[in-house]
């Protein structure tokens, strides 16, 4: 969410930012709806200092014994009160019509990140090699995983449809075990505190970190029961699909009943553990904060159509370890690269080789002010794929959120929130995969991992 009053102070610059983004300027037409905010709330004050006024001079006309300027003031007051739900109805109005476009809006790109239109744009920041000799080429995951007979999409496909998977024995416990050692990590070692938060959230949790109402088609919403027997009642059907007919006549009451019995599956543990400072105001000592998680996440990949349908890439329901990072606006860009470093010890202590990238205005995320990208090398694709993305918001969250701290001044400022995966596990599980194959089929597991995995130093391929 961004601030009107910036936009006011230095509109070409908002512009100039939109412009980076590929938008077009929006800085007047953000004004004028302001203008037209200012203006309803002036009328609906006018009109309530107004009847105070009156009110006053009523009682000295009565006093005075002025019958009949009593009950001409007295009929303006009912005047005045009979337009008061018009003038409070049209400030609503302008208040949502400003905030529904503030925001549709994205975040506005740091200075120092590069310009383009798409991943192309994207510019390497640094890059990492394994100790080992890195494969150029071998067999994909999927193909390893449905050898040995531990990887069955399948099965997965009868019970949940396209883009999920069943995991079985070692790589189930392989996994499991990637989760756990990145768990372990993040909080033994780089001080973030372990939440486990729950997997469904409300609407006010999403549009805090940004992911409503803009991408809305590309989440999964859970509605309670009982909110759809109220639909169901009040349409006289019984099952479903008669409701999917007679969803023209969902009324305004159904709807909203509707609303209020959803939740949204998580499509990453970004949104719960941003949202724990929600609505309230931190003590700058206490900052920063640093929360860990590992979830299950879901995607409805809407706009995925016809990509990476073999594998684990891009499914609709995937394990990751999260970072979220709540810090003071002087100390964000620090914690942006700490963070970073956070992501990267997870492939360094695997041996994964990797690239860093910082992607372009283009390619970023809608709430982020700048993005890494980590790209783990995948032999069998023979390319780099996304394992972990770490960004810095700014306030943009913490305005949608209303998320402040108090600083030494003791007035409330914003706090800045930072969000990164640490990483992927199901890539992870992937990269390992591909990157430890043996010619046999079997799979040697990363010593980092032995622990985890009772002592297991393979996975044995088909026999």
């Amino acid at each position: 969410m961004h601030d009107i009053r910036a936009i006011r102070d230095n509109p070409d610059a908002f512009d100039r930012d939109l412009a980076r983004r590929g938008l077009a300027p929006l800085s007047a037409e953000l004004i004028a709806l302001d203008e037209a905010r200012k203006s309803s709330v002036s009328a609906a004050q006018a009109n309530q200092e107004r009847r105070n006024a009156v009110a006053k001079e009523i009682g000295g006309a009565k006093k005075a014994k002025d019958e009949a300027r009593a009950a001409a003031l007295m009929a303006e007051v009912a005047a005045l009160k009979a337009a008061e739900p018009a003038l409070k109805a049209a400030e609503g109005e302008a208040d949502r019509a400003l905030a529904e476009k503030l925001a549709a809006i994205p975040n506005r790109p740091k200075p120092d990140v590069p310009d383009g239109a798409d991943e192309h744009g994207n510019v390497l920041y640094r890059s990492h090699a394994s100790t080992r000799e890195r494969l150029t080429e071998g067999k994909e995951h999927f193909e390893l995983g449905e050898a040995c007979g531990l990887m069955d999409f399948e099965s997965a496909a009868k019970l949940s449809g396209s883009r999920f998977v069943v995991l079985k024995g070692q790589l189930a416990r392989l996994e499991r075990a990637l989760g756990q050692f990145m768990l372990d990590l993040h909080t033994q070692e780089h001080g973030y505190l372990e939440v486990a938060p729950p997997v469904l959230v409300k609407d006010d949790a999403m549009f805090g970190t940004a992911q409503l109402p803009k991408f809305e088609d590309d989440q999964f919403a859970i509605v309670d029961g009982s909110s759809l027997r109220k639909v169901y009642d009040a349409l006289s059907v019984t099952k479903p699909t008669e409701a999917d007919r007679h969803g023209d006549a969902l009324g305004e009451d159904v709807r909203v009943g509707m609303e209020q019995g959803r939740r949204w599956l998580i499509p990453t543990a970004e949104v719960p553990l941003t949202n724990l400072v929600r609505e309230s105001i931190l003590r700058e000592e206490e900052l920063p904060l640093r929360f860990t998680a590992l979830t299950p996440c879901f995607r409805a990949e809407a706009g995925a159509a016809g990509r990476d349908t073999r594998g684990m890439l891009r499914q609709h329901q995937f394990n990751k370890v999260e970072m979220v990072s709540i810090t003071t606006p002087e100390e964000s860009a620090n914690e942006h690269e700490r963070m970073l470093t956070c992501a990267e010890a997870v492939l360094k202590k695997l041996d994964l080789p990797y690239r860093v990238m910082t992607l372009c205005t283009g390619d970023m995320g809608f709430a982020s002010q700048k993005t890494y990208d980590i790209e783990v090398w995948v032999p069998g694709q023979r390319t780099h794929r996304e394992i972990s993305s770490c960004s810095v918001c700014g306030e943009f969250q913490a305005r949608r959120m209303n998320a402040r701290y108090r600083g030494k001044d003791g007035k409330p400022a914003y706090v800045h929130t930072l969000n990164g995966s640490g990483v992927a596990v199901g890539r992870a599980l992937i990269a390992v995969m591909e990157n430890y194959q043996n010619p046999d089929g079997s799979i040697t597991i990363p010593s980092v991992l032995h622990p985890y995995m009772g002592g297991l130093n393979r996975i044995e391929g088909a026999r």
